[in-house]
């Protein structure tokens, strides 16, 4: 078993290649405070370093699994209620240099939780407000039960998502994040899957299991560097600045590189040999 990072904000547990990450502050709504912050910091560092992608192995040197997926949900009500109030409270008090620094922080979290190398599922219940609804732009399938709702909120308090404006922006588009967080109201699972803010709805909670049962098992039927990979494959996409012959270009090596690798050549293998590859023995 692999040696946890110590967090007493956040329960942790592990399944085999799984890596289950629960916000444990249900009294304050899961709200981000520094502590909060700085714990999910650390072990979403952990995580990426003990993952697949990055070691480009399924497991470690003492047999244990590395990670493909992580799981992010919230304990209590809500999943997460943005800003802590006492945080807000302060940054009304900080110089701009001191609320620069703690908005670093924070787009740190984002960005390490939007490029991690797993795969990424939220659960989403009660609702998901400021950095809330960035947790949730930022992972790969989100999952939210019927009356959960999600509000780019920073606008009733006279503030902008701007640190995490990029990443619900690639999610949702230009028209309907700028209509979010102008109007900072809370919207519905529905109009939250009709925008693609998330990607499942759900009843009752109970259909979480369920829901991510069924998912889990479609994810470790897929190369798990090559889930790192697309994630890598959809970054030089959005910050592609050459022509359309260098695109094309650049997508012929990524697809020689793949098909070179470890991964790929035992996928192409087990197709053409009528076996599982490798990286299905972990189900």
């Amino acid at each position: 078993m692999k040696e946890m990072p110590q967090a007493n904000l956040l329960s942790l547990s592990i399944e085999n290649s799984i890596l289950n990450i629960q916000l444990n502050r249900p009294e304050k709504y899961n709200a981000l405070n520094p502590e909060l912050i700085d714990q999910l910091i650390e072990v979403f560092e952990w995580s990426a370093h003990h993952s697949v992608g990055y070691n480009q192995s399924l497991y470690d040197e003492h047999g244990n699994h590395n990670f493909r997926i992580l799981i992010v949900s919230g304990a209590g009500k809500h999943f997460c209620a943005g800003a802590d109030i006492n945080m807000m409270r302060d940054a009304g008090a900080k110089s701009i240099e001191e609320n620069r620094a703690d908005s670093e922080k924070l787009d740190r979290l984002f960005n390490q939780l939007w490029s991690h190398p797993c795969f990424t599922i939220g659960l989403i219940q009660g609702v998901a407000l400021g950095g809330g609804a960035g947790l949730i732009a930022c992972m790969d399938h989100v999952i939210m039960k019927k009356t959960a709702k999600i509000a780019l909120s920073e606008g009733k308090l006279g503030i902008l998502p701007a640190v995490i404006g990029p990443y619900v922006y690639r999610r949702v588009g230009s028209a309907n994040f700028r209509r979010l967080a102008m109007m900072a109201g809370r919207i519905g699972a529905e109009e939250s899957l009709r925008i693609c803010m998330v990607e499942q709805i759900v009843d009752t909670l109970e259909e979480f299991s369920e829901c991510v049962d069924s998912l889990t098992r479609e994810v470790l039927s897929t190369g798990p560097c090559a889930v790192t990979s697309a994630k890598e494959l959809t970054i030089g996409f959005d910050r592609w600045h050459l022509d359309d012959k260098a695109l094309r270009e650049w997508t012929l090596d990524y697809t020689s590189k793949m098909r070179g690798s470890m991964e790929g050549q035992e996928g192409l293998s087990s197709f053409l040999e009528k076996r599982a590859p490798n990286w299905k023995l972990e189900e």
